[in-house]
């Protein structure tokens, strides 16, 4: 999906469950008779143990929902192991098995007998199992470290922790810490590694309006995938082979074709990835005014260079369609972000809430103690780090992931080390040498993150080579350029380098002409170079000469970390923020106000009605698409609206065979409108009508509702989701998959 918000109920607060709609994204294990309740009258036929309970496996609606990776969610829709989610959350995915030749992404892929599925490396199922409030035992194992003077943070914790839950369970083990440490929590889920590809439409159906629909409604995109989890021959979890079978899940979501109508009830469970609605109006002023105005600028001008290289050649567009794809979504996030946050007033809402805070510290000695000069605090520091910040931001974007050369040149620097520490074994175990595999060889190019065959030198030079088969040189080029130019006109001076000053002097800040230069002397700038320069004898520093390396690598970076910690003083931004939420936490509860910990990829339910959306005043648009929409806004000329002919010859046929409704089975909807609270993570995610039965898909947000990390904005604040019956129609009518439809049961 893209990205929104999150939520969870806290038992030990819950007061009324009057949340503004139905904000929220409440933690599964946590539903309590209150929320069951307010569901229920909402509309909600299941009971709260049917959609948890960890105590019966398959009893809940839970142990059909997947994390694919924490980065998106599904869920089980057969008996053999099918899984459907949504296109974009497998496109680096497909993008992966794609050559010019068979291009996946263009043409879709469709795997119309078992054998023709293909796995997906690195792909990952997990099921959730069970939740626990490990709360105080965290408490204790923190206060045992800190009396021993051992280091004491988060990941510290996690590692205990998840280590005795694993061993003690036998199940992957999660900790997550909730409004910074005020409660801590232990999932445990059962991981399946062997994912396989089954199905998946050409991106002229999944990603229909491209980036000119993205965040819009509305929409008319047909945004699944369908994919397969496989167990060894026993059922268990188990790598990757071809000896594997289809999973016999324990819960499978059924298939509703009864449709929808506005008012009626859906429910939401999945993955939010994270929020930060328990932010400061300090915190929120700095993205609105500095973070999102920078990262704006420059990746959307990086998106139009990239663009006009993609439209001119085919080979190009397949080779950056992925990095373009997730570059373009959180350009459009942050944009979309930035300008919500000033339509609805999100500083002056946050600043009204921190004056309650204030009143309530000041009615208390105690109180005021612990935070009587906090939110002064933090005002003061916010705007002490405003100028290092923002070169901060200005280094981040253009020369870390500015261009790929970043990736290349930091290889380098690996491959030099990597060869300091192969000399150095040579010198020691010469006849030890040889070409085949070493352990001591292996045990080096692991510390130096190189993967491959053969002897150590060659898998150290197919790392390095391998950074180019991912992006043009061509393209890079005018990147780098750019970069160059951003860098150089916008950071203080104290952070660019003596290099850097000597060519910008040299070239009297003709960028055009320093690039060139570059370009023509180094040897990192082209793949062919690099493979003549590899195959050469070179000293070890003369792969640290090349100019181009030294361009990126000499840009003082010290002085940035200094310049913050000299802003920040003797306490620590990050220290001040997690103070603040301590402070909301012990204001709402103090005021008996319902709480939900901000989305941090634990499974979370949220709910809502299919409803409109009136976006601006006197606007006012429905609640569904239909395939007419796809035909007004075809055009054969621009790429994000365009059709192959099948699917312009179906549309406008009309024929929607058996997932067609209504009189003579006319109609059938695209997508659908929803009011459920939603987040990146959520992508995937099951929205389900009152009998826990599977309705769509959720798949995006809208423009107006993404100010909801921050600040959840009623009314505003929608999901996007793709109907199952135009997928079903897809699969069935376009694509002739007639297996799936079968083993569905449809």
């Amino acid at each position: 999906m893209k990205r929104i918000v999150t939520l969870l109920l806290l038992s030990a607060a819950i007061g009324s469950i009057s949340a503004r709609a139905d904000e929220g994204m409440w933690m599964i294990h946590a539903i309590d008779q209150a929320l069951e309740k307010k569901m229920q009258e909402r509309g909600l036929e299941l009971s709260a143990n049917e959609i948890y309970n960890s105590d019966v496996p398959g009893a809940g609606v839970s142990d059909a929902i997947v994390s694919l990776g924490f980065s998106c969610s599904a869920s089980v829709i057969s008996d053999q192991g099918l899984v459907i989610t949504n296109h974009h959350c497998a496109y680096g995915d497909i993008h992966a098995l794609s050559t010019p030749e068979k291009n996946y992404l263009e043409e879709g892929f469709w795997a119309f007998r078992a054998d023709e599925e293909k796995h997906l490396k690195g792909k990952s199922a997990y099921f959730l199992k069970r939740v626990y409030d490990v709360t105080e035992e965290v408490k204790k194992v923190k206060k045992d470290l800190e009396k021993q003077g051992k280091p004491s943070g988060l990941r510290r914790l996690s590692h205990i922790m998840e280590t005795l839950y694993k061993q003690s369970s036998g199940l992957d083990a999660v900790l997550s810490s909730m409004w910074n440490g005020k409660k801590y929590y232990m999932a445990l889920y059962e991981v399946y590694n062997d994912v396989r590809l089954v199905a998946a439409p050409p991106v002229s159906s999944a990603a229909f309006g491209g980036d000119i629909d993205n965040w819009e409604w509305p929409q008319h995109k047909c945004d699944f995938t369908m994919l397969r989890i496989y167990t060894s021959p026993d059922g268990k979890p188990a790598e990757y082979s071809p000896e594997n079978i289809p999973m016999v899940p324990a819960k499978k979501l059924n298939i509703s074709l009864e449709g929808y109508q506005p008012g009626d009830f859906v429910m939401v469970m999945g993955y939010p990835g994270s929020t930060n609605r328990y932010s400061s109006s300090f915190e929120a002023n700095f993205k609105e005014q500095l973070a999102h105005p920078i990262t704006n600028k420059l990746r959307g001008d990086q998106m139009a260079i990239i663009k006009e290289w993609m439209d001119k050649d085919p080979v190009i567009r397949l080779k950056y369609s992925d990095y373009y794809f997730t570059l373009s979504n959180m350009q459009e996030y942050f944009k979309g972000e930035e300008e919500c946050l000033r339509r609805f007033d999100v500083v002056e809402e946050k600043s009204a809430k921190e004056a309650e805070y204030q009143k309530w510290i000041d009615e208390s000695p105690t109180r005021k103690k612990q935070w009587g000069t906090l939110l002064n605090d933090m005002k003061t520091k916010y705007l002490a780090v405003e100028e290092p910040e923002a070169d901060i931001n200005y280094y981040r974007e253009c020369i870390i992931r500015g261009t790929h050369l970043y990736r290349v040149a930091s290889k380098v620097t690996a491959f030099r080390s990597g060869i300091i520490a192969l000399n150095g074994l040579k010198a020691k175990r010469p006849a030890e040498l040889t070409d085949g595999p070493d352990p001591a060889e292996e045990k080096i190019c692991s510390e130096y993150r190189f993967r491959g065959t053969g002897k150590a030198l060659d898998k150290l030079s197919s790392a390095l080579l391998a950074e180019y088969d991912v992006f043009d040189t061509r393209v890079e080029k005018d990147l780098f350029r750019y970069a160059v130019r951003q860098y150089v006109t916008n950071v203080d001076p104290v952070f660019i380098g003596n290099y850097q000053k000597e060519l910008l002097e040299k070239y009297a800040y003709d960028y055009d002409a320093l690039v060139d230069a570059l370009w023509e002397e180094s040897f990192i700038s082209d793949k062919s170079k690099v493979e003549a320069f590899l195959a050469e004898e070179h000293t070890v520093n003369e792969y640290l000469s090349d100019p181009i390396y030294r361009f990126i690598t000499e840009v003082k970076v010290m002085p940035f970390n200094a310049a913050i910690t000299e802003a920040e003083g003797p306490v620590s931004l990050t220290s001040l923020d997690q103070e603040y939420t301590h402070l909301s936490y012990e204001y709402n509860l103090a005021k008996g106000i319902t709480m939900y910990p901000d989305a941090n990829s634990t499974m979370r339910l949220t709910y809502g009605k299919v409803c409109s959306l009136e976006p601006r005043d006197g606007i006012v648009t429905g609640w569904k698409t239909t395939p007419a929409g796809i035909l007004q806004k075809y055009d054969p000329d621009d790429y994000d609206f365009t059709l192959d002919q099948k699917q312009l010859d179906l549309y406008s046929a009309e024929d929607w065979g058996r997932w067609g409704f209504g009189e003579d089975g006319k109609d059938l909807y695209v997508n659908f409108l929803t009011d459920i609270d939603i987040t990146g993570g959520n992508s995937g995610s099951a929205v389900m009508n009152r009998k826990g039965e599977l309705i769509g898909l959720a798949f995006d947000g809208n423009k107006e509702s993404l100010a909801s990390d921050l600040w959840y904005t009623p009314d505003y604040s929608k999901g996007v989701c793709v109907d199952i019956r135009f997928v079903l129609w897809t699969l069935d009518k376009y694509a002739g998959m007639t297996r799936i439809i079968e083993e569905l049961g449809l």
